[in-house]
């Protein structure tokens, strides 16, 4: 099929058939091009218009001074008409009650999308949506206006509706492209910061007005209205940061990852204060995640969400930054200014699903477009949110273009994938006959393991050095293997195995850790079958879960020992890290996204203690190779003392490329081990860099005197060993001195 021709009409008559009218007058007309704007008759041109409540219309020259002819009334209200001798440019002075409108005709614009974009879509291949679907500024024939691009196959009409019209779905019907049901209307003279919808009468009548899938803004919640975005100008000043992406966002390099929620980290006057901008929070969040020691920001879904309880992952705008905190020009202001602090910027990003409100993706145009159609694949029960079809060309390509416009355009160094195990699975949290099997019969989402894969393949070649990462909680095999090896190519897969091990040992009290001992060992039998981050995020700390430090036994000071042995123990371990905000100072409160955290503890000694502990952690991690150069082989790692049941004591070597050591010792008791020998492979003396129970931490003082001289007596099956003090429930990292 290709696009219907507009009608030729002979002298007859200038006017369409009473039927096309009425169609019209019902906004019900699926091919408004056909009878409004300039069409050639035998006699010139037939210009006709249909602008329900004006009180007159007139034509004008290109000039705007010339009347060309006053439009008559046609069969109805509304519908004006005039013929011109010859076809020429005009404009048309629009008389309403509140005023007159001059503007150029939107029906006397031809097709303006690219037949090339409208194939690409259709093919799933189309990687640049932003910038031609959605709401585009932009200039055509000389005239300044907005295009607006919609896919809704499945409609009879859609208009896009907004201020500028009244919301009146009748004066704004656009123009669909065949085959691939993509509606398409330049509009003259808008301007950015207009309000607007769609419009969409589907098979079974007109729906609730839906909100742009490709809008590049959107007006601030609880308002639900896309918004046409200025052209995006930001002028990067990061260039010393790409080029230096793909090396410091290796696999041999630190990876220190502070989780943010934008609304809640600080707020300008507390916890009911308002919201800061991306400007203001780079003034704040970016020298303290510096000061902090930390190498990267990952910053909770920010594209906007119409429920903040959702904290984003509920997300119906898959391409605009959330308005709660300013513009995308702020955001890449925010991306630029963490770049030229040498700090990585994650975004959360979700494919998996998405929110059932009325002006969302759901039931498109009247039918399951995005999201599948039969409730036992296309619905999720536990979070009341519809699920993509990823199967689907045109969302697949979607979902693609809207990872990397983050990645492209907004500079973004990772996307962190929410929810992978609900993608990989079809019967993911569904009971027994509530799920449908895949082609071959298995449990395998294979329409979403391709979409990942496809993903994974094709960021490395638009964004060189950006980095995917997997939020995965099952056992499915390859998460960070390279799709060609038969995996999914991410470049690191969450460690939740470790953390659900690794925080149950530690919310044990000490007396009882004895017979939990293997849940901090476990994690090394896998260490090196995915690339892992050891996870600590925000939902540890929400839901009646308890802060990581009330999570800690014992008494007020067993808390803070045992939440800063727990964190040593974290960075110690292989693997890149990850830590939700608040945790780095030792938060009481569960975290709430509708308050800031609660600042005012770091006027107590130990939780500044904690603070400095993570500090110190953080500049070691990055100034000592051996605790990640080798995270991702087994010869960077060694247990000495992995079966002290009874003390509860551990004891690892971390090395680095070259081969140099640092000894990590774990006391996970109360109780101070004197003269505990561990072997050791240099005859030196070995520096104590680091001990969580120094008295600048709150801790007791305990320790080493600041080193201690190797003596020349094997033990752990190394030629030398060391007599060490273990502080009580601490952590003592050792170097030799050179």
């Amino acid at each position: 099929m290709s696009d219907r021709p507009a009608i030729s009409l002979t002298g007859e008559t200038l006017l369409p058939s009473d039927a096309d009218v009425d169609a019209l007058v019902r906004a019900e007309h699926g091919d408004p091009f056909s009878i409004l704007g300039p069409h050639a008759d035998g006699e010139g041109q037939v210009v006709r218009a249909y602008l329900p409540h004006a009180l007159g219309v007139d034509l004008l020259d290109r000039s705007g001074n010339n009347v060309l002819a006053a439009m008559e009334q046609g069969q109805v209200p509304g519908f004006y008409f005039a013929r011109l001798s010859h076809a020429q440019p005009y404009l048309l002075s629009i008389r309403w009650a509140g005023g007159q409108q001059i503007t150029e005709d939107p029906y006397s614009f031809g097709p303006s999308l690219g037949e090339m974009d409208i194939y690409l879509f259709a093919e799933g291949k189309h990687r640049n949506l932003a910038h031609s679907f959605g709401a585009q500024v932009m200039e055509i024939d000389g005239v300044q206006g907005v295009r607006f691009v919609v896919w809704a196959p499945n409609a009879r009409r859609v208009s896009v509706v907004g201020d500028f019209n009244s919301w009146d779905g009748r004066r704004h019907p656009m123009r669909v492209r065949y085959p691939a049901g993509v509606w398409e209307i330049f509009i003259p003279r808008l301007q950015p910061g207009e309000r607007y919808k769609y419009e969409i009468l589907g098979p079974d009548g007109v729906l609730p007005l839906r909100a742009d899938p490709v809008a590049l803004a959107t007006e601030h919640p609880p308002g639900t209205a896309s918004v046409v975005a200025k052209p995006f100008e930001h002028q990067w000043q990061d260039e010393a940061w790409m080029q230096q992406r793909v090396v410091r966002q290796g696999y041999d390099k630190p990876m220190a990852i502070y989780e943010v929620h934008a609304g809640s980290w600080r707020r300008d006057g507390g916890d009911d204060g308002r919201l800061y901008d991306w400007h203001e929070l780079a003034e704040r969040l970016i020298p303290y995640v510096v000061d902090m020691g930390f190498t990267h920001i990952e910053l909770m879904p920010i594209m906007e969400h119409p429920f903040g309880g959702s904290w984003g992952y509920q997300l119906l705008s898959q391409f605009a930054p959330s308005a709660r905190y300013g513009s995308a020009e702020d955001f890449a202001a925010f991306v630029d200014a963490c770049h030229n602090a040498g700090i990585g910027v994650i975004l959360d990003w979700v494919p998996a699903h998405f929110p059932t409100d009325a002006h969302g993706l759901g039931h498109f145009d009247g039918t399951s477009l995005y999201e599948y159609a039969h409730p036992f694949e296309g619905f999720h029960q536990d979070w009341d949110t519809y699920i993509y079809n990823l199967g689907r060309t045109e969302v697949h390509g979607f979902m693609l273009a809207s990872g990397l416009h983050w990645l492209r355009d907004f500079h973004v160094d990772a996307l962190r994938v929410d929810a992978v195990a609900s993608m990989l699975y079809r019967d993911y949290s569904r009971k027994e006959g509530e799920w449908i099997p895949n082609r071959f019969g298995g449990r395998e989402n294979l329409e979403a393991i391709d979409f990942l894969r496809h993903l994974n393949e094709v960021v490395p070649a638009e964004a060189p050095g950006a980095l995917v990462i997997a939020e995965e909680s099952t056992a499915f095999p390859g998460v960070s293997k390279p799709a060609s090896e038969g995996g999914l190519g991410f470049a690191y897969k969450w460690n939740m195995g470790w953390m659900h091990d690794s925080l149950k040992y530690v919310q044990e009290d000490p007396v009882h850790r004895t017979y939990h001992h293997d849940k901090m060992t476990f994690s090394m039998v896998y260490a090196y079958s995915e690339h892992f981050v050891l996870p600590i995020s925000h939902d540890e700390v929400v839901h009646g879960k308890g802060s990581l430090i009330d999570k800690m036994p014992g008494d007020r000071w067993q808390k803070f020992a045992n939440l800063r042995a727990y964190l040593g123990f974290m960075w110690a371990h292989p693997g890149k890290k990850l830590l939700f905000m608040g945790s780095e100072f030792g938060q009481w409160r569960e975290w709430s996204h509708d308050r800031e955290l609660d600042w005012f503890l770091l006027d107590e000694p130990d939780h500044r203690g904690v603070q400095s502990l993570m500090r110190d952690l953080n500049r070691l991690y990055v100034q000592e190779p051996a605790l990640h150069e080798l995270d991702h082989e087994p010869r960077g790692f060694q247990w000495l003392i992995g079966d002290d049941r009874q003390n509860s004591i551990f004891a690892w070597l971390r090395r680095s490329a070259t081969g140099h050591p640092l000894l990590v010792v774990v006391n996970f008791t109360p109780v101070v081990r004197n003269e505990y020998r561990i072997g050791v492979p240099v005859a030196s003396k070995w520096l104590e860099v680091l001990n969580s129970d120094a008295e600048v931490y709150g801790g007791s003082n305990v320790g080493n005197g600041g080193g201690v001289v190797a003596e020349d007596e094997p033990s752990h099956g190394q030629p030398y060993s060391l007599k060490l003090t273990l502080p009580p429930l601490s952590v003592i990292i050792l170097r030799p001195q050179e």
